[in-house]
């Protein structure tokens, strides 16, 4: 099972945040939901920096929805004032249905028209007890009508994105393709149709994220153990992809140094 907190950087820093299951209907085009609710004193801003996971996210606020893409680096978000937003994670089988071309939207976030959808959510939002499940469902709901039936290209694709990074011995892409049973250049070929990513980058995007994990974790913890366990070919491999995707070392991230640190 993912850790609640993967993927994100300094999760002592988060709002109130919750992360749900999707609806049973929508397990096939959701990893799973994501609500921060937040109300920051005035003059005060709230950083939070995230290695976000190889997927597109689908955000609704109270102003409108985006699509917001996979990510090659890391992003961070300052919050101000009240506020909240409902988000899915999708899985690669949604993804056709909300956009052509996953690739064009690698770190970028463009609004995304869904009438009703806001003012939908925003309703639930607001109608107390169990608000954040009626959110999912309404938002759940909305994408099991837009994306239909599931043929087997999408299905396979999800199986693809599961396997990249949930599996810990899948650290090259021709492990994956053997796995799967397709060349590898169909793996590519389903990876950059459906999340915008060379498979190859998913499971560095694992890696740099499981990393993150245990360093925070265990401040203790050996970096040279840390970068064997996790198929990196040394140290130096590890600190480099931590200063390629973060822009700080694994030595700074486990002492506090990284962006927003006090």
């Amino acid at each position: 099972m993912v850790e609640p907190t993967r993927g994100v950087l300094y999760p002592q820093r988060l709002p109130q945040f919750h992360r749900l299951p999707p609806t049973e209907a929508a397990a096939d085009l959701v990893e799973w939901c994501w609500i921060p609710e937040w109300d920051i004193e005035p003059g005060r801003v709230s950083r939070q920096d995230l290695v976000s996971f190889p997927a597109l996210n689908l955000v609704v606020e109270e102003w409108g929805a985006v699509l917001s893409g996979a990510t090659t680096r890391a992003s961070a978000r300052e919050l101000t004032g009240r506020g909240w937003a409902v988000g899915a994670m999708l899985r690669p089988a949604a993804v056709a249905a909300l956009t052509d071309a996953p690739f064009a939207l690698l770190d970028r976030v463009e609004a995304f028209a869904a009438p009703g959808l806001p003012e939908a959510i925003a309703h639930a939002m607001s109608s107390g007890a169990g608000h954040r499940e009626r959110a999912v469902a309404v938002l759940c709901g909305w994408l099991r009508e837009r994306v239909g039936e599931v043929a087997a290209p999408a299905r396979q694709a999800n199986a693809m994105a599961e396997l990249l990074m949930s599996d810990p011995t899948m650290r090259t892409p021709e492990q994956a393709a053997a796995r799967l049973s397709v060349s590898v250049r169909t793996l590519q070929r389903m990876a950059h149709r459906h999340v915008g990513l060379s498979p190859a980058a998913m499971i560095r995007r694992r890696r740099l994220q499981e990393a993150a994990e245990r360093i925070r974790s265990d401040p203790g913890t050996d970096l040279a153990t840390v970068a064997a366990e996790l198929g990196y070919a040394d140290q130096a491999h590890l600190a480099n992809d931590f200063r390629a995707v973060l822009g700080f070392t694994p030595s700074a991230y486990r002492a506090g140094a990284g962006p927003g640190a006090a």
